[in-house]
């Protein structure tokens, strides 16, 4: 048989503090049954301590207020179960980022730390097809994957086999103003002809000097490569203005390569 309680009861019934229960009516999450009218007391009925019960264990796992709404309010248990797994997957997800994350950390306090291997190397200009669009800094890596999905796609559609590793072109102002027209490219032999009904285009990858670090391990660790590459290249007093280029190895590495003043010699 259900009961009323006064909300200092079913705090200590549900181990909720009773601020929390106010907000949580407040929001429309756990409406007391009834409210009394003169004194504005809130009234909870025993059924409600599951579901109390319930929202403090998702709270403990970060689920935000709008998912406890929307698995509370599910219509039947395969809805419900769902919208809970929706949750653990990201929370699985934050735990991969924070885990690499921690790794990467305790990289960068390692001591002691192999000297960089940087290429120079000149490179010639090359027919390719490419997706040349405005970004934002922080879109890069979405925007990325995107682009040169689509330009593969392209490819298939025209017969036409890359030539090369996939590349991407990251301009200064990208970097300087935090957006910039970044350039996804796949070499190609020949002419390009222009696929129909797509964003892709013929372009001329312009050739040049470059000195080069090949980047392994997770993508999100590729400031490090920056980092040693650049430092390179400023303390050998050989930095030129241009884009960034990378290529993406099939082996799943990636070549960072910075514009120098050539031509290039052996390092």
């Amino acid at each position: 048989m259900d009961a009323m309680v006064t909300i200092g009861q079913f705090s200590k019934m549900t181990y909720l503090s009773v601020k929390a229960l106010r907000h949580y009516h407040d929001v429309g999450l756990l409406e007391p049954t009834a409210v009394d009218p003169s004194s504005g007391y809130r009234l909870y009925s025993t059924h409600q301590v599951a579901t109390a019960q319930a929202i403090r264990r998702f709270r403990d796992l970060a689920m935000p207020l709008d998912r406890i709404r929307a698995v509370l309010a599910a219509p039947d248990v395969a809805s419900r179960n769902e919208a809970i797994l929706v949750h653990l997957r990201d929370m699985q997800e934050q735990l991969s980022r924070t885990q690499t994350t921690v790794a990467s950390l305790q990289a960068l306090l390692q001591d002691a730390e192999s000297p960089p291997t940087v290429e120079l190397r000149s490179v010639p200009a090359i027919p390719a097809l490419a997706i040349a669009e405005p970004i934002g800094f922080d879109e890069c890596a979405a925007w990325l994957g995107g682009a040169l999905a689509d330009l593969h796609d392209a490819l298939r559609g025209a017969g036409i086999d890359p030539a090369g590793p996939d590349g991407a072109l990251y301009p200064d102002e990208l970097f300087e103003h935090g957006a910039g027209q970044v350039v996804a490219f796949v070499p190609v032999r020949g002419s390009v002809p222009q696929p129909r009904a797509t964003r892709a285009t013929g372009r001329e990858i312009a050739g040049g000097d470059l000195a080069v670090m090949v980047h392994s391990g997770p993508f999100d660790d590729i400031d490090r490569t920056y980092g040693a590459l650049g430092t390179v290249v400023a303390e050998r007093g050989i930095a030129a203005p241009g884009p960034i280029r990378e290529h993406y190895l099939a082996d799943g590495r990636a070549e960072v390569c910075w514009p120098i003043v050539g031509p290039a010699a052996p390092a």
